[in-house]
């Protein structure tokens, strides 16, 4: 049996396990046919790389792509807080929690396309951020970092998949960690692609051409805009125009909040940028199908190399779930659902089997 044989196993494996990710346990449902050192050793093989996940991928992606699909980039943290500290399980601020969390930092892109009418998703590229650098930060405290930024990685990650990769669409969505002045610049010049994206509301923007050769600029929280209204402003350290709309919307918790979206589409109105924006929300929900569908988090392996090849085959797991969802007409945790319904019922009628014995 070959080593890929053995992870097509491991990929079916997360799917159909409710609980952890172990070589032991696919052994054992595959009644030891398999050794669990076979399966431990596949998957400590040379760390597959985003060619290798290309070609995984690329044939599913033609079937979606099309001129006006969209790709969200956005990163997720896997906790990890019982595992020892390497250059990949390590400190990562989480901006949803307001703190650093110990586990595994990934930035993931997302193809949104179409299949027999049907929006489907699949995961284009994926990185799994490592902090190789020691420092001392103003503290005194000594801290991990990457030698590149997050946006640096984005514009790898992109060139990639327009000019090698030639994926086909249209809007690239992200969030206000990503909306970097030479991202943009490089999505609107190099790539000629749309982005939708929110700026923080310190960023510095002119009002009109001649306020930004002056160097008149003003918070973008600053600027007078109507319920609804779009208006063209210049970002402080961008060489084009952009589309500005102020988005106001309520939490779960009932308080008041605003988005300020930039788009370069100089033609969207304000129910477009909202809505083309909204569609970034596909891939927060792919983060929650992989921890809870795929066992993303769910590996206990200790080894960095083991590690990476495991969140690789939880990206392929989720593309089969996106598959299985346009058969059977059911989510991602529908499915999961039905599985683990057939795997109880199995369990039913063994013992049923033991009581008749």
């Amino acid at each position: 049996m070959e080593r890929r044989d053995a992870f097509e196993f491991y990929v079916d494996y997360l799917l159909s396990s409710p609980r952890m990710a172990t070589a032991t346990g696919l052994s054992a449902v595959l009644d030891n046919t398999m050794k669990h050192d076979y399966i431990s050793d596949c998957l400590a093989q040379n760390e597959l790389d985003s060619k290798a996940f290309w070609s995984e991928v690329k044939p599913f992606v033609r079937q979606i792509e099309h001129a006006n699909a969209y790709i969200s980039i956005d990163d997720v943290i896997v906790a990890k807080p019982h595992s020892t500290e390497n250059e990949l399980i390590c400190y990562h601020y989480d901006h949803t929690k307001g703190k650093a969390i110990k586990g595994i930092n990934i930035l993931n892109f997302m193809l949104s396309g179409a299949t027999d009418n049907k929006l489907v998703n699949c995961p284009l590229a994926w990185q799994a951020i490592r902090k190789t650098e020691a420092y001392i930060d103003k503290t005194g405290k000594q801290k991990r970092r990457s030698t590149k930024t997050k946006n640096e990685m984005v514009l790898e990650h992109l060139h990639r998949i327009v000019f090698l990769n030639q994926v086909q669409f249209k809007y690239i969505l992200f969030d206000s960690w990503f909306s970097a002045s030479e991202t943009l610049k490089y999505i609107h010049h190099k790539l000629q692609k749309v982005f939708v994206c929110p700026l923080k509301y310190n960023r510095l923007v002119a009002l009109s051409e001649q306020d930004k050769q002056q160097g008149r600029f003003i918070h973008v929280s600053q600027v007078p805009l109507e319920s609804q209204e779009v208006r063209q402003v210049w970002i402080k350290g961008v060489d084009f125009p952009i589309q500005l709309t102020r988005q106001v919307f309520i939490n779960k918790d009932r308080s008041e909040a605003e988005l300020w979206l930039v788009t370069n589409d100089m033609l969207l109105n304000y129910d477009q940028i909202t809505t083309i924006y909204q569609k970034r929300w596909k891939v927060e929900e792919m983060h929650k199908s992989l921890k809870q569908n795929a066992l993303l988090g769910k590996s206990p392996t200790k080894i960095e190399r083991t590690q990476c090849n495991h969140i690789f085959a939880t990206m392929l797991a989720f593309v089969k779930l996106e598959r299985l969802k346009v058969k059977e007409q059911l989510n991602h945790f529908a499915l999961k659902a039905k599985l683990q319904l057939k795997m109880a019922q199995a369990a039913f009628e063994e013992l049923r089997s033991w009581k008749t014995a």
